[in-house]
């Protein structure tokens, strides 16, 4: 009878969140994916329509380089921010979170207003290149793919490094030292103790870099533009310019079934990486 009550006691007190998730969060995609399939042209029309545009393919392609280029290189300089922080004292440690976190006390689209300042024609990057004598004129660097890979890493970092500085701390110093001692190079304690003791939080930290720089709109719109296209901003155009609804469903549901299938494809390395993190 004790457990009967236990296991009511628990449904009863997440069946408000349960609620809640569904009606806010499963029923509104549900609703998005559902209202693709109902287009007069046929169940698949929106999909092939999407499909037969090399204008929309070449933005979707777009979008992938720019989220796995933005994944990639995130992981490189937060694992190595975050390794730093993690082996600081504890006043020092404290100081450099508080370092890495700052950029995100402010909004995403003040702090790509900055990289406009930054990369600009007469900005403080083309105005150092014309002032050292490295450039004899202004280069264009906005509304390129590459700046906005630079902006969405800068956005993307803070988040890496704080989900690898906990995975990190809890590396026992007596593995390392270990591994030390039994002749291993340092290059070889970081392939094999300290990188597979990481991968969860790697794993974790990139689907969190990959799924926000995927959906992405304010950051690619503002440094991007037309001409750097992307999904969010396609999906946006569909939906406030052409009000073609249908269409920004379809491409609301590509991008959700792409990120679900890399979710899926990263927790697959993980586990082949590392069995402990399965």
């Amino acid at each position: 009878m004790q457990t009967i009550l236990k296991r009511f006691a628990g449904w009863s007190l997440s069946t408000p969140a349960t609620l809640v998730i569904l009606l806010f969060l499963v029923v509104p995609v549900a609703i998005t994916i559902a209202t693709t399939f109902a287009d007069e042209g046929g169940v698949l029309a929106p999909y092939l329509t999407f499909f037969s545009s090399g204008f929309r393919r070449t933005v979707l392609w777009r979008t992938i380089e720019i989220s796995l280029a933005t994944t990639a290189i995130s992981l490189v300089i937060g694992f190595l921010a975050a390794y730093v922080v993690s082996k600081a004292p504890d006043r020092l440690k404290s100081l450099l979170i508080i370092a890495a976190v700052f950029p995100l006390l402010t909004g995403v689209v003040v702090r790509s207003f900055a990289w406009l300042i930054i990369l600009g024609r007469e900005g403080i990057l083309n105005s150092f290149l014309l002032w050292t004598g490295i450039a004899d004129q202004p280069f264009a660097m906005l509304y390129t793919q590459w700046s906005v890979v630079v902006a969405m890493v800068y956005l993307f970092v803070p988040l890496m490094i704080l989900t690898l500085v906990g995975v990190l701390e809890n590396i026992p110093d007596d593995v390392v030292q270990a591994s030390a001692s039994l002749g291993a190079t340092p290059a070889a304690t970081f392939r094999q103790v300290i990188f597979p003791l990481a991968v969860p939080g790697l794993i974790v930290g990139a689907v969190l870099v990959f799924t926000g720089s995927f959906t992405a709109y304010a950051t690619p719109q503002l440094l991007g533009g037309d001409r750097q296209m992307v999904m969010g901003t396609l999906m946006h155009q569909r939906a406030m310019v052409a009000f073609d609804w249908v269409g920004a469903s379809t491409v609301a549901t590509i991008m959700v079934v792409i990120t679900i299938a890399v979710v899926l494809l990263m927790s697959r390395t993980a586990r082949r990486l590392n069995p402990m993190a399965a």
